[in-house]
């Protein structure tokens, strides 16, 4: 969009639909002193307000993240680091793989 001009009815502009989740060309339905007010996306036809291109911040339910943070305490070692590291190493040959084999031989 040009700064140099005001916003008209039916300019294609780019937007945030809250339909499709992603910044989509838009048509101007409707604008208030010269600037877009409410916006149609071309792809589902969707009308809403003008978000000047900004996705609205992600729900954060802090009951959700409370429990989840009491079983994270629970847990045993949570304050510490914890690797994984392999005892041995796996065979190469697995019972299933030596099988199939055993089946082509046949």
């Amino acid at each position: 969009m040009l700064d140099s001009r005001e916003t008209r009815l039916g300019d294609i502009i780019d937007d945030f639909c809250v339909k499709c989740k992603r910044i989509m060309n838009h048509a101007v339905v409707s604008t208030l002193e010269g600037k877009p007010a409410k916006v149609r996306c071309r792809t589902c036809y969707n009308d809403h307000d003008y978000r000047h291109e900004l996705a609205p911040p992600p729900k954060v339910d802090p009951r959700k993240a409370a429990l989840f943070q009491q079983v994270l305490e629970k847990l045993p070692g949570a304050g510490e680091a914890v690797v994984d590291q392999p005892d041995e190493v796996a065979p190469a040959a697995t019972p299933a793989a030596s099988k199939a084999k055993s089946k082509k031989a046949k």
